[in-house]
């Protein structure tokens, strides 16, 4: 039960020391600004109940005006905290330098209780605060003449009564732990700061590779429909089509120019999503209709190659994905199948739901790989196998599928096909159907 005690008090305690010491830090602030802040802060604070007990003791031991400047100091802390409350950060530390070099120039004066130490930690402070050299050169220059001050005075003279040798130590004491403090908070800035450049490293590689990425999807989707396009355009240059099979072009050419401008939308939807790295945004959805538009955008391939689409879906399946980055997964599966397929031949998709996963396997019984290429085959080693047309491609799709479905928590095998042919299975987070039904509600109003 004490433990209990112990440990709860403890977390209130480290809970309001963090709002404390984060006191005026924003999100949107610049790094460097936030950890200066985060600096003074906790300069600030620990000076609060420190000064406030020496301005106690000096009260009691008759000590007025030096108690009074205690008290000064002590809101000069306090204000500090205000003003990074309300934002006021340029005026926070004009405050804390001018306050503090006023009264521990005059206390070191007219008392030689050891304050001059303490202008040790405002010099520090002003160096590690401001970015401006005219101003860190005029300030320290204004410091560096109080501290002198201080020190060259003769010790035998006073204006009052001075205080005891002790008070004088402790002062010094306690003025060199602050320095060490601020010299440990600039380290951890420093080191901090040297973090966060590399995390930005890191995260403008991963963009980088994200670009590349989004440039295999723009050649996967729209290659084919250039190639295609080209070939219907030189076929009519050479007047080689009668006046029917014309107008079945036409109607081939609007076919494919519709599903070109449906693959620059979804290059400009992923750029729009991309613009800080690929994110994956997962959402309960339905995936028959994903598979038919899929299956929409190969039309034209499946016609040309006289290749049959067996598809055993429930109309219930569902997953829980990014349905944008499925729908690059399928495509990129699915365009495969259609390549590496002989004419007349036949595709399957079969879509299956175990408890926690959908399974989407894509199954053909074109010209297969062997089993040394399998295992390469989601890796950057992989050698692209000639498809039935005797195109190669690049293998970018497939690592592209690896990474997508890893993304979306799940997981892609590939097998042979018996007795001929190759199996992928991408097994995806099985979704909710009332979900997905209530989604497609709110999408329709």
């Amino acid at each position: 039960m004490l433990s209990r005690l112990i440990h709860f008090l403890y977390r209130i305690v480290e809970s309001s020391w963090n709002q404390i010491v984060n006191v005026g830090i924003r999100p949107s602030m610049p790094f460097i600004e936030s950890r200066r802040t985060r600096l003074l802060n906790l300069l600030a604070l620990p000076c609060i109940p420190f000064i406030f007990l020496y301005a106690v003791l000096n009260f009691f031991q008759e000590r007025y005006l030096l108690s009074a400047l205690n008290l000064i100091t002590c809101l000069m802390c306090l204000s500090v905290l205000l003003l990074h409350k309300y934002q006021q950060y340029p005026s926070a530390r004009l405050v804390l330098i001018f306050v503090s070099v006023g009264i521990y120039t005059f206390t070191g004066l007219y008392f030689h209780n050891g304050s001059e130490y303490f202008l040790l930690n405002i010099l520090l402070i002003t160096v590690l605060v401001y970015d401006n050299k005219w101003v860190v050169i005029g300030l320290s220059i204004l410091i560096i003449v109080a501290f002198m001050m201080i020190v060259l005075m003769p010790q035998s003279w006073y204006l009052a009564p001075p205080v005891p040798v002790a008070r004088v130590w402790s002062n010094i004491g306690v003025s060199l732990i602050f320095f060490t403090i601020a010299l440990g908070c600039f380290k951890y800035i420093q080191s901090d700061y040297q973090r966060e450049l590399e995390r930005q490293h890191q995260m403008l590689v991963t963009v980088n590779k994200d670009k590349e990425k989004l440039f295999s999807i723009v050649a996967h989707d729209i290659r084919s429909p250039l190639a295609t396009l080209e070939s219907l355009l030189e076929m009519f240059h050479r007047n080689e089509y009668t006046t029917e099979e014309m107008q079945e072009a036409t109607a081939i050419l609007q076919r494919k120019i519709s599903q070109l401008g449906g693959a620059l939308d979804n290059v400009l939807r992923w750029s729009s999503r991309s613009l800080r790295g690929i994110q994956t945004q997962p959402a309960h959805f339905f995936l028959e209709p994903l598979v038919t538009e899929v299956l929409h955008f190969f039309q034209i391939s499946l016609e040309e190659k006289k290749i049959a689409v067996h598809m055993e879906i429930p109309s219930a399946a569902t997953l829980y994905a990014d349905r944008d980055q499925v729908s690059v997964i399928l495509r990129n599966l699915f365009g495969n199948a259609l390549k590496f397929s002989h004419r007349s031949s036949t595709v399957a998709i079969v879509v299956k739901e175990e408890e926690k996963d959908t399974a989407i396997a894509v199954i053909d019984s074109g010209i297969g790989m062997p089993a040394q290429q399998m295992k390469t085959l989601f890796s950057q080693q992989q050698t692209p196998g000639y498809s039935t047309g005797g195109g190669r491609g690049t293998g970018l799709g497939l690592i592209l599928c690896k990474e997508f479905v890893a993304q979306n928590h799940g997981h892609i095998e590939v097998a042979a096909n018996e007795p001929a042919g190759c199996r992928f299975t991408v097994f995806l987070p099985r979704g909710s159907a009332v979900i997905a039904e209530a989604q497609e509600k709110d999408d329709f109003f």
